[in-house]
């Protein structure tokens, strides 16, 4: 089954980071997607840009309207995600804890099954 790993983090303390401490953090992280890579399960690896470059389009009540930033008020942002194919939510779940140990502050990994659609193809 494949499974999205969304990352969420406080924006302002891994903006904060020095180019050596972010350098850390990804050079820990590759440590952890290499195992992943190497047994074929793991996919696209998405780093967001900073909200500040985000555009958000929001539709209401048969009006579009487009405003800068994200829609969303909340402490913690979307950073990036990951695509992973698992036997079992137990192993996503395990994919997460290694990629939580090798971030130094705290964040959250959401979990969700995926349903891939194919650009084209209709469902049969």
């Amino acid at each position: 089954m494949l499974y999205a790993v969304l990352c969420y983090n406080d924006e302002s303390v891994t903006s904060a980071w020095s180019k050596e401490e972010d350098d850390r953090v990804m050079r820990d992280l590759t440590a952890v997607q290499r195992k992943y890579v190497e047994a074929g399960k793991l996919g696209p690896v998405a780093r967001l840009l900073p909200t500040t470059a985000a555009t958000t389009l929001r539709h209401a009540t048969g009006e579009t309207i487009v405003i800068d930033g994200p829609f969303a008020e909340t402490k913690e942002q979307l950073l990036g995600f990951y695509l992973i194919d698992c036997g079992s939510l137990d192993e996503a779940l395990d994919f997460a804890r290694e990629l939580s140990s090798a971030n130094p502050s705290s964040g959250s990994y959401e979990i969700r099954p995926l349903a891939l659609f194919k650009p084209g193809e209709l469902p049969s």
